[in-house]
């Protein structure tokens, strides 16, 4: 029987033999969780016990692993740069959340400096603080937050993240279970007020998967990643339409990897996998899996 460092090993063989393949310098994740551990736990004991907001599925972590070693299999894979998604539940936890993730980046130096953010009367002073701090990603989260993505408490901060041109990951689809806000028309609002906003829509708006793709026509900074979609799991659960892959093909250029590591209930080779199966093309993998995103972020 093969150890688990083994199976590691190979994976992290077959993942660079992935990006090899297709004359890339390594993979960019642009969803990934890095958080304090205390509150990591808690959410894999939220994931444990088949929780609402994971519409109590059987949903195993398969990267159930300390930081260091987490840090050490992306670099295993050839990742050359990550995020450390974070997100607060209520108010009063962002800016402390933000000074974790400020000193992750600088003890990683592969780590996209993120940040995050809550509709709160502080919340455009503690944006400010984090963009002077040098952070190059926010992540929100509309689902896990239960808030209004256009609530006006947020407006001054979306007008910040504009301004600076700062990406914001957006977990703000309706999968795998509806929040009070979610879905593609909150959204809207937001964008109708701050159309150069640097949207990238997480999960590709799972499992309105069209509807976001209608916004990402609409307005050229919005850009979806591919967490979780296309996998096996997630077809089962909520399919992408067939009929809108030329869609995807058409927006090559706005279309990012992302995986949800170490969250996911199968092995990071099978996100890569599941891309390459949709058929559309070596360049357009190439851009997803790291061009999109080095454009980006100027990597």
């Amino acid at each position: 029987m093969s150890s688990p460092r083994t199976v590691v090993s190979e994976e992290a063989a077959a993942v660079r033999r992935f990006w090899r393949g297709l004359g890339l310098p390594g993979l960019i994740d642009v969803h990934t969780h890095f958080m304090p551990e205390r509150v990591l736990h808690k959410v894999w004991d939220y994931f444990d016990t088949n929780g609402p907001l994971i519409g109590g599925l059987e949903w195993p972590i398969t990267y159930r692993k300390e930081e260091s070693e987490r840090t050490l299999l992306l670099r295993e894979f050839g990742v050359r740069a990550f995020t450390s998604m974070l997100y607060p539940h209520k108010p009063g936890m962002a800016r402390w959340l933000n000074g974790w993730a400020a000193d992750f980046a600088r003890r990683t130096p592969d780590c996209l400096h993120t940040a995050t953010l809550y509709p709160e009367p502080d919340v455009e002073t503690y944006v400010r603080e984090a963009l002077e701090a040098g952070a190059r990603v926010f992540k929100a989260h509309v689902q896990v937050g239960a808030y209004d993505p256009a609530d006006e408490r947020l407006q001054q901060a979306w007008g910040l993240l504009a301004e600076a041109r700062v990406p914001v990951v957006m977990h703000c689809g309706s999968g795998p279970a509806p929040g009070k806000h979610t879905g593609p028309e909150p959204v809207a609002r937001v964008l109708a007020r701050h159309p150069k906003l640097r949207l990238i829509i997480a999960h590709m708006g799972m499992p309105e998967y069209q509807e976001f793709l209608d916004l990402a026509e609409r307005y050229d900074e919005v850009r979806l990643d591919t967490t979780m979609t296309f996998t096996d799991f997630t077809e089962e659960l909520e399919p992408f339409p067939r009929q809108a892959l030329p869609r995807l093909a058409d927006l090559g250029n706005r279309i990012l990897l992302g995986s949800d590591f170490p969250n996911i209930p199968y092995r990071y080779l099978h996100q890569l996998q599941a891309l390459e199966r949709l058929e559309i093309g070596q360049e357009w993998l190439r851009a997803v899996c790291h061009d999109n995103a080095a454009d980006l972020f100027g990597l």
